[in-house]
């Protein structure tokens, strides 16, 4: 595939060859983000574990202390006062059961992640084959199906991103956008990394971090050194 003149431009800054260190490669991908919008930084990590083992899977949340740079919408199913208390705590949407056929059938989708209270799973449980494949179904390990719904929603708002493994190992994950500064990103990086760490199963068995990547939307990619990083 022919490569556009500023990615190959962008691709310049990068020694294939090399590993760098967090704020380096932040330096790069910042100088490769040169499109005309503002570019996401994305991290992509390789791990050391085989996800189709449920003791080697590794799911979870953690907020990004300067947050994506993206506006989150929110859905929430719940009931009696934990609809106003979402409300209040910034939901896009709430409701119950009626909002089932609105997505259902009329492929309503503009929500961006979705909480639900415990009661209310088994109405969720039936947009299963909606929600499902687009990653969006509540689940305890990502904290979106909680009672506590205002703290889900500020949360979420506030920068929680969710990771999880793909079919081959790898977690990919917002860390920002070209816009923030080298310090917000490698901030956030760093949180990632740490709560991936954490997250180690203790199924897994040598090296967990196999490789680390951070890319923009349109740049190339920067391989960091993960021996730096455990």
């Amino acid at each position: 595939m022919k490569k556009g003149k500023r990615y190959t431009e962008a691709a310049k800054l990068v020694d294939r060859t090399t590993f760098y260190d967090v704020e380096e490669a932040v330096s790069i991908i910042k100088k490769a983000a040169s499109a005309k919008f503002d570019e996401t930084i994305e991290c992509h990590i390789r791990l050391g574990v085989d996800g189709r083992h449920a003791d080697q899977q590794v799911r979870g949340a953690v907020v990004l202390p300067h947050g994506t740079g993206k506006t989150v919408r929110v859905l929430v199913f719940a009931k009696g006062t934990k609809l106003d208390e979402a409300q209040a705590a910034g939901a896009d949407f709430v409701g119950g059961e009626e909002l089932i056929p609105k997505i259902q059938n009329d492929g309503w989708l503009d929500f961006d992640v979705v909480v639900a209270t415990p009661d209310m799973m088994g109405v969720v449980g039936r947009l299963g084959r909606v929600l499902g494949p687009k990653g969006l179904m509540p689940n305890p390990k990502a904290g979106t199906v909680t009672m506590d719904v205002a703290k889900a929603v500020a949360d979420i708002k506030a920068g929680k991103i969710e990771y999880r493994l793909d079919k081959t190992n790898i977690i990919h994950v917002p860390i920002g956008k070209a816009s923030f500064s080298e310090e917000q990103l490698a901030d956030n990086f760093q949180t990632l990394i740490d709560a991936i760490n954490k997250a180690k199963p203790s199924a897994a068995k040598g090296q967990y971090l196999r490789s680390v990547t951070i890319t923009s939307t349109m740049g190339p990619g920067v391989k960091l050194n993960v021996t730096k990083l455990v």
